[in-house]
């Protein structure tokens, strides 16, 4: 087929699904960059309030506990209410509680928003798996959660300049109610202008047909099938549920480890100021929005080259966990070589996090998905919450990242291994419909 032609056929078939992935981004960019607000001026903080090591790390456990639970209930919401209705009111609430932090007037004021950042934001995910799982084929499907996947780079590489020259002509508070503000507006458009494929106004007949066609290819075309939920405690029963609980518990504490704790790392150990943050901390963050566009590209790529579904994803797992050791040299390497490690830790993190967002779609239904993948995150955040908490104890009584960072070098790896022996086979399930 020549180039002319190819680009016939693209423009035929249409591109309503990738501008929703597009919108996705735009979702999960405002996601990051309101949680990057206390991270980012926590040195500012505590020169107001004196948050103490404890406290930081209390903040932390806080907004994961309310981001895991809901993370799990923001899986179920977007079952029950659909992706346009529960993302809208996931995105209003965690905006307006982002702002309201920028109100506070001590520690217990930042606790209970942070908390209540962490119940609208665990909703985020959930609904994106969703909705890619109701708009893309599976040999496009790591790609569109590649795409949405690099709003996290997107918005914590804005997070931390943006942030810095908020601080210098405004003030810290502003921070919070600017970051806020964004998600307000995000939520509106969601609300009025997001339409499953069946129902959608502008998408053509051959991009509709291709959609569909890609589901009864991957067992998932019969309507009751489609629409089929289950129970939580049955999902349990699944052995590949397990696995992706066991190695989101193991690897989401990385990425939030990194994520938390890196502008504070530069500030104690490095010797940055809230300028040199906002000049060298966003370098990380981009490695991370390499990982997501790579991991997302490089398995597609795989199955559009003929290699099976399993393979695809598993060579793509293997390849990212390989790169996580790096980190082991962050502490003793100079300050450029150790933000180099960094961003290769960060570029892996996010090429796994690709792959394991989705494998739910890939595995289950699309009336399971959003509950799968709202389970294997709330896994992974009380994962993150109890290491905040022993990252907090560690610096507060022994003042040193070693550990840590050696810590999470070697996670990765063993969940890759757990992976290998617990799911032989990545293909989709055949679901055995009961009323649930």
């Amino acid at each position: 087929m020549t180039n002319e032609s190819t680009l016939s056929s693209v423009k035929k078939i249409g591109n309503i699904r990738w501008r929703v992935a597009l919108v996705l981004t735009a979702a999960t960019a405002i996601n990051y960059l309101d949680r990057m607000t206390l991270p980012v001026v926590i040195a500012e903080l505590q020169k107001k309030f004196g948050i103490t090591e404890g406290q930081f790390a209390a903040l932390n456990s806080f907004f994961l506990l309310a981001y895991a639970i809901m993370y799990a209930g923001g899986g179920k919401i977007a079952d029950w209410l659909g992706t346009r209705l529960g993302y809208s009111l996931m995105m209003l609430w965690w905006s307006l509680s982002c702002a309201a932090q920028g109100l506070v007037s001590g520690f217990r004021g930042l606790a209970v928003f942070r908390f209540s950042l962490g119940i609208g934001e665990g909703g985020s995910f959930p609904n994106s798996a969703k909705t890619v799982s109701e708009w893309f084929p599976a040999k496009e499907r790591s790609m569109a959660f590649g795409m949405f996947n690099t709003g996290s780079a997107v918005g914590s590489v804005v997070a931390p300049p943006l942030m810095a020259l908020i601080v210098v002509l405004l003030s810290w508070r502003w921070v919070f109610i600017i970051s806020g503000s964004f998600g307000v507006i995000w939520a509106v458009y969601w609300l009025f202008s997001y339409h499953r494929p069946q129902s959608h106004p502008r998408i053509t007949p051959e991009e509709a047909a291709l959609i569909r066609r890609s589901q009864e290819e991957e067992g998932r075309g019969d309507l009751a099938e489609q629409t089929h939920r289950e129970k939580w405690i049955k999902l349990f029963s699944h052995r590949e549920v397990r696995c992706l609980l066991i190695a989101k518990f193991l690897t989401d504490p990385v990425w939030f480890f990194y994520l938390f704790w890196l502008p504070k790392y530069l500030y104690d150990t490095r010797g940055f100021d809230i300028k040199k943050i906002g000049y060298y901390a966003w370098i990380p963050y981009a490695a991370a929005g390499i990982g997501s566009l790579f991991g997302g590209w490089f398995s597609s790529f795989l199955i559009k080259k003929g290699v099976t579904l399993n393979a695809s994803r598993k060579i793509a797992l293997g390849m990212s966990a390989s790169l996580m050791p790096l980190a082991a040299f962050v502490v003793p390497s100079s300050t450029g070589l150790a933000i180099v490690f960094i961003s290769l830790a960060f570029l892996g993190h996010q090429f796994w996090s690709v792959i394991i967002q989705t494998l739910p779609a890939d595995l289950y239904p699309q009336g399971t998905v959003g509950s799968v993948a709202g389970l294997i995150g709330a896994s992974g955040s009380f994962g993150a919450m109890l290491f905040a908490m022993i990252v907090g104890y560690i610096l507060g009584h022994y003042a040193t990242y070693l550990p840590v960072f050696i810590t999470v070098s070697l996670l990765h790896p063993i969940a890759f291994g757990l992976i290998l022996v617990m799911i032989p086979r990545i293909a989709p399930k055949k679901m055995v419909l009961q009323n649930p």
